[in-house]
């Protein structure tokens, strides 16, 4: 990392584990700057897997998997339960 870039305009891949209490602290925690992130989050999904010339069904995939998975989480509960439930 070199010293020309300061510690808040890294990325979290990038910052080493002493500096990530630091990190954090300097990061935008109001509503507006996380609403930036999921933005910019956003956009660099949809460039990289979506706005492709070549597109194929791994950005889509994914999308349909992550809310596979959770669907799955909101619902374990009520899946753990039925699970004990004798049904005769």
């Amino acid at each position: 990392l070199p010293a020309a870039v300061l510690l808040k305009d890294t990325k979290l891949m990038d910052v080493k584990l002493g500096q990530l209490g630091t990190w954090l602290a300097m990061r935008d925690f109001t509503p507006s700057g996380i609403l930036g992130a999921m933005q910019r989050g956003y956009t660099r999904y949809y460039n990289k897997y979506i706005n492709v010339r070549k597109g194929g069904l791994g950005g889509i995939s994914m999308v349909l998997a992550g809310y596979i998975v959770l669907s799955y989480m909101w619902s374990y509960s009520h899946v753990k339960h039925d699970r004990r439930r004798k049904y005769h």
